[in-house]
């Protein structure tokens, strides 16, 4: 009997991981005006600003805080003109609340975020990646190696980094897709998020920069290609379907006014 007792006693198995995502808020990470919008919708728009605003987006997953771009760097904070551009068409900056302290809002810390990912490297997405030195960082193998300024690097070679070809589930289970959309950059990406209330998002980084682009299909003269810029629209027009998602374009500041910003919450 008691051989067979000893014989029943359940194994211990390892825990299953625990999984989803529980909230999603919307952070400041920078505001700003562009001085001839025709830049981003050729032949269009000449000669019209527009402001833009620039998010960045902190998902708390049952594994762990994970963090979508990181914005313009907080030192424009304490730059009481902003950040003006070298080109007059493109966008002058300002930091009205810093990512440092909107993070203290919520009581995280810089060190509990282990995973950050941003859409691409252009300066007001990467702008505090080392506020966060010890986090992984997914970003697609063709941005990470796609020569910077002076063929720089384009993040610090001994920050932890994840170099991505293609989609990549982040937690294991499908509630956040790293979705590859290049053309505005060779190494550009999205990110599909599905929050148990709110639904299925998708959060474009710069796959479209405003409403009207996205309606009309129109790309950026600057972007990387054209032809890919178009396929990554398409891609996420299908995931849109498929998902029944929200489409959240991250420059449009008539839509982001309209959404839930940190401390409130998306669940």
């Amino acid at each position: 009997m008691l051989l067979w007792l000893v014989g029943a006693v359940p194994q211990a198995d390892a825990q299953p991981a625990k999984t989803g995502v529980e909230r999603l808020y919307i952070l400041n990470c920078g505001e700003g005006v562009a001085g001839d919008i025709s830049r981003w919708s050729p032949g269009v728009n000449e000669g019209k600003s527009m402001d833009f605003v620039d998010n960045c987006y902190l998902i708390k997953h049952a594994q762990g805080w994970f963090l979508w771009d990181t914005g313009i760097p907080d030192a424009v904070a304490a730059m009481p003109n902003g950040l003006a551009p070298a080109d007059p068409k493109a966008v002058t900056w300002r930091r009205p609340k810093t990512l440092a302290a909107q993070l203290d809002q919520l009581g995280v810390k810089p060190s509990d975020i282990k995973a950050i990912a941003v859409s691409h490297t252009h300066p007001d997405h990467i702008g505090n990646v080392e506020l966060f030195p010890a986090a992984m960082l997914y970003v697609q193998k063709a941005e990470y190696e796609w020569p910077g300024a002076n063929n720089a690097p384009r993040f610090k070679p001994e920050h932890p980094v994840t170099k991505l070809e293609g989609d990549r589930d982040v937690f294991g289970d499908g509630s956040v897709t790293i979705l590859s959309t290049p053309g505005h950059t060779p190494g550009h990406q999205s990110l599909l998020v599905k929050l148990p209330k709110t639904g299925a998002v998708v959060l474009t980084g710069d796959a479209v920069h405003f409403r009207d682009n996205w309606d009309n299909r129109r790309v950026p003269s600057l972007n990387a290609s054209k032809e890919q810029t178009l396929a990554s629209m398409q891609k996420i027009a299908d995931t849109l379907t498929k998902e029944k998602a929200q489409l959240w374009i991250n420059h449009d500041k008539a839509q982001r006014d309209g959404l839930k910003r940190s401390p409130d919450f998306y669940d």
